[in-house]
């Protein structure tokens, strides 16, 4: 049987790509069991897809599938549904089920309101959806009956069949970076904390199960020999167990996979001995569910974390040369500009470098959504409007949308008038086997603000002068080549060129080999007119094609002149 897996589009464009453009990894999960058992399967990262029935003629006419398993999420649901309806116009006999998230909590929406959905499968999907697989496959009717953790219409009514166990080992399952290519990764299934606004909990379960290290670490492995050197590890709470968590990282040291990674913990779990551990071993960047300065917000929230915690947390994330980020709610009951000042007071003492704010939202699955069907008396109904989620404030008399876009402008101005302070403030640990490291955490930060994401920010003031301060910080440490080649091109922006090719050279001495140092170095020549020195370091880049403008700027001129 031919099966396409495929990860469908939203309804409205990304604010955070990087986090939601690829397909989750349960999918990868999916595929890889399948294919151990022989299945000739396809994984389709559709996220961006703006065509949905030209594409969906497409794969039928070349691939001719005969299940599609689409995973929804709330968000992009209705491309979920698109694509459901063009495949059943196109050939009917094509079974379609959906999985993930948006199906194991909606499930009865989409069987009683959408006939192109056949099947929805019910939380961790892989077994129950081979299984479902094997009986479509056998047209056994009442083999899939039998199937725990599906969802189907008996008689035109929807039913499902029952939990299915969760794996106990989850080592049993085949590790999907044998088959595919991708850079979330997760260590976990689960999450013991009962936040209101989170599905995560009742998806996977509270009792978090783990892989091994060395089952992890393999994953890792498989990926980086075929060029993969970042990765997010994307478990809901990657530090719930410290011991664990220090094994993965001996293990990525002593194979010499040199990587670098994103991971997300809560604040109560960090300690100096795991920083130094996650540091060495590539973590460049942890993220804490802060949420809000407010006990009281947070408390409803149901975080259950202390200010002191928090505190402590970024304090000694930034020390061992980590980026900590926050991840801060707004919009929450009793929100008010007193209690936005109150998580500005809390970003100013922790100073966070990296922030992202959302807007309190509601989602199938929560706590948050069942206290709203009870208060509003809606239903799943709710869904056939075409809309991604339902926001708080929506729901909340007291809170107005004029208020809940300032509140947001508040926090981000705040946020980015205080960030070049931030950077300054930044205060290392000074162990030899750091310098290096914090070379490299300077120089990344620096780039950010002089040439990265920061640098398209107007209310962020004084960018370069921060990124310059932050390259000469970073090569106090040790040399690093993105610190010169930073420092390098702010100087070409200043036309300061021969201050640029002095530090570039500089550069140069430690960094022979870097094409990128050379390139930088040869157009600030050019724009000096030294055309012969300029020519002669184009065509020592190894990527030819890269410099091939600029060798044939600099013959045509150097042929002009003779």
């Amino acid at each position: 049987m031919k099966i396409s897996l495929i990860y469908p589009p939203f309804l409205e464009a990304r604010i955070h790509e990087e986090e939601v453009n690829v397909p989750p990894l349960g999918l990868y999960y999916v595929g890889a069991l399948l294919k151990e058992r022989g299945y000739d399967v396809e994984i389709l990262n559709w996220a961006h897809l703006d065509h949905i029935p030209e594409a969906v003629t497409r794969l039928i006419n070349k691939t001719s599938p005969d299940i599609i398993g689409l995973s929804v999420l709330q968000a992009n649901r209705w491309g979920a549904l698109e694509i459901a309806k063009t495949a059943k116009s196109i050939a009917p006999e094509i079974t379609v089920a959906f999985g993930g998230i948006g199906a194991t909590f909606l499930w009865k929406h989409f069987l009683t309101h959408f006939e192109a959905v056949d099947f929805c499968v019910l939380g961790e999907g892989e077994y129950p959806f081979l299984e479902l697989v094997k009986a479509i496959e056998a047209g056994n009717r009442k083999r899939i009956k039998s199937i725990k953790g599906i969802a189907f219409r008996s008689n035109g009514r929807p039913i499902k069949t029952g939990q299915s166990l969760p794996i106990k080992n989850l080592d049993s399952l085949p590790i999907p970076s044998k088959y595919f290519d991708y850079q979330h990764v997760a260590f976990t299934r689960g999450c013991p904390a009962q936040c209101t606004f989170c599905g995560s909990p009742r998806f996977w379960g509270r009792r978090v199960r783990f892989h091994s290290a060395t089952y992890f670490v393999k994953q890792l492995t498989y990926l980086y020999k075929r060029g993969i050197r970042f990765f997010y590890f994307s478990d809901d709470t990657f530090l719930i167990n410290k011991g664990r968590v220090i094994d993965i990282c001996r293990e990525i040291i002593e194979k010499n996979i040199t990587i670098s990674w994103f991971a997300i913990s809560r604040v109560d779990l960090v300690d100096e001995e795991v920083l130094r551990w996650m540091r060495l071993a590539g973590c460049t960047q942890l993220s804490y569910g802060v949420e809000s300065g407010s006990e009281k917000i947070r408390d409803f929230l149901n975080k259950n974390i202390r200010s002191d915690d928090i505190k402590k947390a970024f304090q000694l994330t930034t020390r061992y040369g980590i980026l900590a980020r926050a991840y801060f709610i707004y919009g929450s009951p009793g929100e008010t500009m007193h209690t936005i000042q109150e998580t500005i007071d809390l970003i100013c003492e922790i100073k966070p470098l990296g922030a992202i704010f959302y807007i309190l939202d509601i989602f199938p699955g929560t706590i948050l959504y069942d206290m709203f069907l009870k208060q509003s008396g809606q239903t799943d109904d709710i869904w056939l409007q075409k809309i991604e989620d339902i926001l708080y404030f929506e729901t909340d008399p007291r809170l107005t949308e004029e208020m809940i876009f300032a509140f947001g402008r508040k926090l981000r101005l705040a946020f980015y008038e205080a960030l070049p302070g931030f950077a300054d403030a930044i205060e290392l640990t000074d162990g030899k086997a750091f310098r290096e490291s914090n070379a490299d955490f300077l120089s990344r930060l620096a780039m950010t603000f002089s040439h990265g994401d920061y640098s398209k920010i107007d209310a962020i003031p004084r960018k370069d002068e921060t990124a310059a301060r932050l390259y000469i910080r970073s090569l106090e440490y040790a040399p690093n080549d993105r610190a010169y080649l930073g420092l390098g091109m702010l100087k070409q922006r200043d036309r300061a060129f021969n201050e640029s090719v002095a530090v570039l050279d500089k550069g140069l001495m430690f960094f022979p080999d870097n094409d990128q140092l050379k390139l930088c170095k040869g157009i600030s020549l050019m724009n000096l007119r030294e055309f012969k020195r300029a020519l002669s370091c184009f065509e020592s880049i190894g990527n030819l094609e890269v410099a091939k403008p600029y060798v044939n700027e600099c013959r045509k001129t150097l042929s002009s002149m003779t």
